[in-house]
């Protein structure tokens, strides 16, 4: 068994409307082949589960998550943040909730961990403006739910690129950068 190289990420709340394109991305991904160097898991709002499978030492993390940005809604961006360096003396850890994902914190807390994020990438959609509601909000919007399978299709042409050795094109080759 070849030892995975590239974790694929969704991240997101299923109850906050858009916050679920991560997810849903990821639900689409696992009902098609991908290469055996790819793991793919659904971390929803598990940041700590996320924190611990950073700590694996993948070679690239793409996250998937709603990004918003100031675009139209739908649009889909591919980032390329810094990853977090390790607190220096005297820094504390940040702190995580259990039940909660701020990606940030969960990249930081694995940093204060030793783990080492090789390349982080972030597939990220513009989600559709929030109404002032106080409820929870399930399903996609529309614009949304149409960038799903264009986020499959971008996300899979990312990883036949890292693993086929032309990470270094990805930026070019992507929007958002």
């Amino acid at each position: 068994m070849v030892r995975p190289r590239v974790l694929i990420a969704g991240v997101g709340n299923i109850f906050l409307g858009d916050d679920a394109f991560g997810v849903e991305v990821v639900r689409r991904l696992a009902q098609r082949p991908l290469p055996e160097q790819v793991r793919l898991v659904d971390f929803g709002i598990r940041g700590l589960d996320l924190t611990y499978a950073l700590l694996d030492g993948y070679e690239t993390i793409l996250m998937v998550d709603a990004a918003p940005r100031g675009g139209s809604p739908g649009t889909l961006y591919v980032l390329e943040p810094d990853a977090p360096s390790p607190p220096g003396p005297g820094e504390a850890a940040p702190l995580i909730e259990t039940h909660g994902m701020d990606p940030a914190k969960v990249l930081r807390l694995a940093a204060a961990m030793g783990g080492r994020v090789g390349r982080l990438l972030v597939v990220g959609c513009e989600p559709a403006p929030v109404d002032d509601v106080e409820e929870m909000q399930t399903g996609l919007s529309k614009p949304v739910r149409a960038a799903v399978d264009e986020a499959v299709g971008l996300i899979e042409s990312l990883v036949a690129k890292i693993l086929g050795g032309d990470g270094g094109a990805v930026a070019d080759a992507v929007p958002g950068r």
